[in-house]
Order: structure tokens, then sequence, then C-alpha cells
């Protein structure tokens, strides 16, 4: 069983000073509307509702966080989580590119996720969610380079890939790592990142999936012993180390 079946709703936010200061490592989830992040996150924590999915494209405007850690009933997920024993937090972010969001909520979003993307020192890595047959949109392409800047890996699911024949399948995957590739300067790669194929239906690519998160927050390695709860700190407190005004030109439209 995976350690990724222990997921666990932890909290949500609305704004920046609701973020929980947790020193545990995070990794968020991101995506365009309807490009299946909801459903991914629900196969790889083997749970059917863990996100919800809105019938209503632009009605999830909120970040959600998971725990990982901490759970001991296996499958019965009703066992109360040991917040001390927390390893790792997803987070699922809100989708973006839905153009029918009211311009007030667009811009508070946008503040909102342009801060804690680029500045949230507990984010370990993004993964970023692609319909196969449609990657590297415009707005997956201003996603990428608002997060590239902070040199963090970037693992890119392209999902849905049981609509596609094998030739689709390799050129989406030669057309998504010639996109990555191109991210170099003088020194080198901007950024680690890695890609897969990915379908829920044909339960495609989950166990890479799931080897790939593990690895990028270290829960492929055995966990430290924390100092009585010391690197776990409520979720209802303060979140100081993100500016509350902060806001990244370029933003991307959010659902």
């Amino acid at each position: 069983m995976s350690i990724l079946w222990q997921a666990r709703f932890f909290t949500t936010v609305n704004h920046l000073r609701d973020l929980p200061r947790t020193h545990v490592p995070e990794i968020a989830f991101a995506g365009r509307s309807n490009a299946g992040k909801s459903t991914a996150i629900n196969t790889l924590c083997n749970q059917k509702k863990l996100c919800f999915a809105s019938k209503t494209p632009g009605r999830t405007q909120h970040i959600n966080y998971f725990s990982i850690g901490g759970a001991h009933v296996g499958q019965h997920r009703k066992d109360e989580t040991r917040v001390d024993e927390i390893r790792a937090l997803i987070v699922d972010l809100p989708g973006y590119g839905y153009a029918e969001v009211p311009g007030a909520a667009k811009q508070h979003w946008n503040q909102l996720l342009g801060a804690y993307v680029q500045r949230r020192t507990q984010l370990a890595a993004l993964v970023l969610i692609m319909d196969a047959r449609r990657p590297f949109t415009d707005l997956d392409i201003q996603m990428l380079e608002w997060f590239a800047p902070t040199g963090r890996p970037i693992h890119c699911i392209l999902t849905k890939a049981d609509k596609l024949n094998r030739n689709e399948c390799t050129n989406a995957l030669r057309q998504a790592k010639e996109v990555l590739s191109q991210y170099v300067d003088n020194e080198g790669p901007l950024f680690p990142f890695t890609l897969q194929l990915f379908s829920a239906l044909k339960r495609i690519g989950i166990e890479e999936a799931d080897a790939t998160i593990q690895r990028l927050v270290g829960l492929d390695r055995e966990p430290e012993l924390l100092n009585d709860g010391a690197d776990i700190v409520d979720a209802d407190h303060v979140s100081e180390e993100i500016d509350t005004e902060g806001k990244a030109e370029g933003d991307p439209e959010v659902e």
C-alpha cells in the first residue's frame, strides 16, 4: 500500500494569512480547468472523494491541503490524523483558464497563487497537470515560467492518455520534452523536470507518478524523528513567510 493512500484533508485556505505554518515539504498540483487534476489526485491517493471536481468549472477557488502520514487505519479513513507524524502535504491549487470567473475573483486568486507558487519556502516541487491532447497551452506555459525561477523540480503529468494511440502518445511526450528542455541558461537547465503519461480510467502511469511524488518530497526515505512535534504547527496559525500583498506579473487566470 502506498503511503499516499493515507492522505487526509488537512485545511483549506482563501487568503495568504491562512496558509499553515508547517515545516514539512509540500508538493503542489496545478493545471487548467478540466485537465483532470482532481481525478489524478484521487487516483493516486486511492480515494474517490478526497478532491472534489466541481460540475461547474470555476467553482474550485480554494487552496486545499491534504496531509500524508499520521494515519494508522489503512483504507478506513475515520481514524484521527496524528499531526506530529505528518511527513508531507499535497496542495491542490485552483484550476486556471476558466474565462467566466468574475474579475475580482480572478485578481484575488492571481495574487494568492502568485505569492504561493513563487515564494512558499515549504514548496518542494510542482506537479503540472495537462491534457495529453493539448499540452502546454499558453496558460500552462505561463504557469511554467511563473514557477521556473524557483529552480525547484517540475513533474508534468499528461492525463487522459487513453484517448491517444501509441504514436500520439509518443508525440505528446516528445513535444512536452522539447518545451521543458528550452528552459536553460549559461549554467544549464533552470530546473530539473520529469514527465509521464497518465490515465485514471485505464490505470496508466499510476505507479510511476506515485514513485516520483514520493521521491520529490522525501517519502521514499525513512522519516526523521521529530522533536516533540516541533516541525508541525497548527494550521490555524498565520503564515509569516509570504508577503500578503505580493503579486507576480503575468499571473495566470484561475478557475
